[in-house]
Order: structure tokens, then sequence, then C-alpha cells
């Protein structure tokens, strides 16, 4: 199993344990199939509830997130597992593709734009779903999140269909999807 280090270790304005951090995105490592020596940050900025969260390098490997992003809605300033597992999940999903060469490059996180980010999140939460986190599936969310950004259609509905329901998609794959969705929603 690859090495998980949280930053900070010790929390002061939300109240997360980083060992809990730690082991939730260990889990997802080795249920997603990522490389048993792979090392991994997550920084976590407590200082803003809101939701931001990103592959921000690839080497080294860092996830940066807001603490918002991992928050319980219902429990202010307290970890949600199943939320940081959601969040966590799509995460590691985009560095599975990203470690794929057959994949293609998609370029860094923070410069997709939101049409595409919402068309890769698509993709990568259905495949976390069917590796086992099925009480996380947030489908008709995920499904209103792309039709926001790409137009309430038939088009719009039957492309992500085929990103939720496909196993293996290029990044090509996917721009595809999003792009007949805007051209459908034009």
């Amino acid at each position: 199993m690859g090495t998980v280090t949280v930053s900070p270790e010790t929390f002061t304005m939300v109240k997360f344990d980083a060992a809990e951090i730690v082991a939730v995105a260990e889990k997802l490592m080795d249920d997603i199939g990522l490389p048993a020596d792979l090392a991994l940050t997550i920084e976590v900025d407590e200082r803003t509830p809101l939701g931001r969260a990103l592959v921000s390098s690839m080497d080294p490997l860092v996830i940066s997130v807001e603490s918002g992003a991992l928050e319980d809605p219902k429990r202010p300033r307290e970890l949600s597992e199943t939320g940081a597992a959601d969040v966590l999940g799509r995460l590691l999903l985009r560095v599975r593709d990203r470690f794929d060469p057959e994949f293609g490059d998609p370029g860094p996180d923070d410069s997709l734009t939101l049409a595409r980010s919402a068309a890769w999140d698509a993709y990568c939460i259905g495949r976390l779903v069917r590796v086992g986190y099925r009480h996380y599936n947030n489908r008709q969310r995920r499904l209103y999140h792309f039709r926001n950004r790409h137009g309430f259609t038939d088009a719009a509905d039957a492309a992500f269909e085929r990103l939720w329901t496909a196993e293996r998609l290029t990044w090509a794959d996917i721009q595809a999807a999003s792009d007949e969705a805007l051209r459908a929603a034009a």
C-alpha cells in the first residue's frame, strides 16, 4: 500500500483527524488499483469552508482540498467519511487515468473547463461506484451537475450515460462526449 501523508497533521479550525483521512485514502488507493509504492500528500486548507478539490501536482503527487470538500454537511467542521471518499476517490481515479499512457493528456486540473471537468467527474464517479463504493452513488446529483454544464438535452443525458457506464475511456473520448452534448445545447 502506498504512503499517504496529510497536512496539517493536527487540525485546529475543523474537527478532522488526519489518521481518518489517511485511512480513507489508503483504502481508495488499494481499491482503485494505484501502484503499491505510490506516495500521496493530501493538503487540507482548513481556513476555508469552501469545497474546491484538485490534483495540484503529479510529481510529487499532491491532492489539495479546501476543508469544506471533506466536511459533513449536517455536522459543520466534522469530517464526512463518505464525502471524503467521494472527493478523494474521484481525484485518485483522475490520477490513475493520468498514469495510463493510453489515456492521453488532459492537462492540469485547474486548466480544465467546467464542462470537461464535469464530464471527467461523471466517468470517475461511475467507476468508483462499480468498484464497490455503492453507498456513494450520487448519480442524480452528478447528472444534474453534468446537465448544468452541458445543457438539459437528450444528447447531454446520452453523453452522461456513456461516461457513467464506461469501463475504459481515453481523454479524447471524454472530450468527444462533452463536445457532443455542448453542440446539442447550442
